[in-house]
């Protein structure tokens, strides 16, 4: 093969410097158009719905007159879904997650589930939804609660957390965890003060990649028979008199069945309250809908801004 001459070898460094730059402006140019569609569809939707905002949107039951009808059941829903979707996939997903990389052999079986893992994170939601209907519903009679809600989206948020947990702990440099080693630090004190700590950030995402994708989720929760319509709240775990926490009758000692009650209750969620008023004929319906999804989008943008939060904390002051 035949040496090029400077003269060419320039010019192809050239070429290549002007297809990058052609690359580069083709990317941004993708990312602005996206990222314009998108806030216009979002300002239109907001515009909509804005004349529906009011105290009375927010703390108002579901009615069949349109500008009476509320969210309150749908939002407090949604975030008691929420609360037992992070409660159950976050700790256990990053469990699973530190497992599998640092302390599972590696053979044919950890193999087997890494590519199972994988491929969940694929799976339609509403193989999950029927697969909470005959497991949770059905087998261990938990009935169309939110508890059962609230399981169902753990498990399909589950693989994200475990995949995106192994990713980060392998970008953890190896040289940390020797450094630990050499220290005299157990596999266990090299995982939990150094690998975990450096990697948490990281993990972070997968979170935010996986909340995001289960509050906005309504195929599951239908198969597992949530409500449509619904004029009441779950009981509250706490007494709005001293000692506002719940006792029983005869000893001084806590009610855990007056205190988790509120995981057995009914459910509605802000994605099937949308897609209810949407399915009306009545236009003044939907632009309550429009007010919902407005609402909807706030909540993700709250609990993603939260979980950034944390992730910038949990990144600030570690040196690499």
């Amino acid at each position: 093969m035949s040496e090029l001459s400077p003269a060419a070898l320039l010019s192809n460094l050239k070429t290549r410097r002007v297809v990058n730059r052609g690359f580069a402006v083709l990317g941004i140019l993708a990312i602005a158009i996206a990222t314009l569609i998108l806030l216009v569809l979002l300002s239109q939707m907001l515009i909509r719905g804005l004349p529906r905002f009011s105290g009375d949107f927010f703390l108002s039951f579901p009615s069949r007159f349109p500008e009476k009808a509320g969210i309150l059941s749908a939002w407090v829903g949604t975030i008691l879904v929420m609360l037992v979707t992070v409660t159950a996939a976050v700790p256990l997903g990053i469990a699973s997650g530190i497992y599998l990389e640092e302390y599972a052999p590696k053979n044919w079986l950890s193999d087997f589930i890494e590519v199972n893992v994988t491929n969940l994170a694929g799976v339609p939601s509403i193989i999950y939804g029927l697969l909470a209907l005959g497991l949770f519903v059905y087998n261990l009679g938990m009935g169309d609660s939110i508890l059962t809600a609230g399981l169902t989206l753990a498990l399909l948020i589950l693989p994200i957390v475990v995949v995106t947990t192994r990713e980060a702990l392998r970008a953890v440099p190896t040289n940390i965890r020797e450094a630990a080693y050499a220290t005299g630090a157990t596999k266990w004190q090299v995982t939990w003060d150094h690998v975990l700590r450096y990697s948490l950030s990281s993990i972070m995402t997968g979170v935010i990649i996986g909340l995001s994708r289960a509050i906005g989720e309504t195929a599951p929760l239908i198969t597992i028979g949530a409500l449509t319509y619904i004029a009441f709240l779950p009981e509250p775990p706490l007494n709005p008199d001293f000692p506002f926490v719940p006792l029983t009758a005869r000893f001084p000692f806590l009610n855990f069945q007056q205190l988790f009650a509120w995981l057995h209750a009914p459910f509605t969620v802000m994605p099937i309250q949308v897609f209810n008023w949407v399915s009306l004929p009545d236009k003044d319906f939907h632009i309550n809908a429009a007010a919902a999804g407005s609402v909807l989008i706030g909540m993700t943008l709250t609990m993603n801004a939260f979980a950034i939060y944390l992730r910038h904390r949990f990144r600030k002051g570690i040196k690499w």
